[in-house]
């Protein structure tokens, strides 16, 4: 439970309409997590139950939402010494995979690749090339929403992805204002695809395709309190259209009785790229971050509405499994990875 108690509940006594109206809001969420909670505790509890589910064949979200400067980015990334919930998901994910990889017996191999975008004014960019050009957002009618041009790169370590995220990370739009020093000033989307396949198949290979999505949205901001003027200020419109988008989503996801319900993910660049991860067969986990700060009460409030709202949403989750039929040529490669598999089995028979 968090309890929110109003800075200026002094000033309110003194007048005679909010004498006896209290403004504190409770709100009550899976977890709630103190200001000393490491950032270990924080993956054990949010994000570790996702993995087995990526690893067959399921997708799955993780988006840190808050105010500005509020430590979305911290808890996401880390830092050398404190690393984030993203290296904590990619280590365990690896780890899973080279156990399973190496145990003969499970006979599954797996092919990981990730991308690293952001979402800046309503455009994307690939955060893993040195090019500034923007990318088109289209609809595929078999993988949905996709990003055209998109590089994709192959991972084989955790270190691996937290290097391309680094470099990704000194290509992101930040900004400095009054709120914070290094305010992301766009949405950055890591999403990583897992892709299980049988060592030794058969006539037909089913290939389990999970994809995990990790979103460090851009921080809520009220002008009053960053103090933008110009081009800061236009920025932070879009950051507050888009995450307004992103709310309406989330309302209309958590209204919406039965089938039928119109819900807007062409509002936004970012929520049409998340439709699968909000409303679709995706397990989803929001990680809410909130200042203790009475400066920030009325964005506290707002992030725990957000976050109260996205609680009302069931979504139907489904697993991804692609059958592949082989060519004639092909089965000439299957009989003798087959005869060869029987042959080495054979000799450990003997022995």
């Amino acid at each position: 439970v968090v309890v929110v108690k109003d800075p200026n509940e002094k000033k309110n006594k003194k007048d005679i309409l909010r004498r006896n109206r209290s403004r504190e809001k409770r709100y009550a969420f899976d977890y709630a997590f103190g200001p000393n909670t490491n950032s270990e505790t924080v993956y054990r509890n949010t994000t570790e139950f996702l993995i087995d589910g990526v690893l067959d064949g399921y997708n799955a979200t993780v988006f840190a939402y808050g105010a500005t400067g509020a430590g979305k980015t911290y808890t996401m990334l880390g830092t050398d010494t404190q690393p984030g919930i993203m290296f904590q998901t990619l280590k365990q994910l690896f780890d899973r995979t080279n156990a399973i990889e190496q145990d003969s017996a499970a006979g599954k191999e797996y092919k990981v690749s990730l991308s690293y975008l952001e979402v800046y004014n309503e455009l994307i960019r690939d955060l893993l090339t040195s090019s500034s050009d923007y990318l088109d957002l289209r609809e595929d009618p078999i993988k949905g929403p996709t990003v055209s041009g998109i590089s994709e790169i192959s991972v084989d370590s955790p270190e691996h992805v937290m290097r391309l995220l680094q470099q990704g990370n000194k290509r992101r739009t930040q900004e400095p204002t009054a709120a914070n020093q290094e305010s992301s000033r766009s949405h950055a989307v890591l999403q990583i695809v897992i892709e299980q396949r049988d060592t030794a198949p058969g006539v037909e290979q089913a290939v389990k395709i999970g994809k995990l999505s990790m979103i460090d949205l851009a921080g809520s901001e009220r002008a009053s309190n960053t103090q933008n003027r110009g081009i800061r200020l236009i920025e932070g419109a879009n950051i507050n259209r888009s995450l307004l988008a992103l709310g309406n989503c989330i309302n209309a996801l958590g209204e919406k009785k039965g089938r039928g319900g119109y819900i807007p993910y062409r509002d936004s660049k970012l929520t049409r790229l998340l439709k699968d991860s909000l409303g679709g067969s995706c397990r989803t986990v929001m990680i809410t971050n909130v200042s203790p700060a009475s400066f920030h009460f009325e964005e506290t409030i707002n992030s725990l509405k957000y976050a109260n709202r996205a609680k009302n949403i069931k979504t139907n989750v489904k697993r991804n499994v692609l059958n592949v039929k082989y060519h004639i040529s092909e089965y000439v490669s299957l009989i003798k990875g087959l005869k060869s598999e029987i042959s080495l089995l054979r000799n450990k028979l003997q022995d």
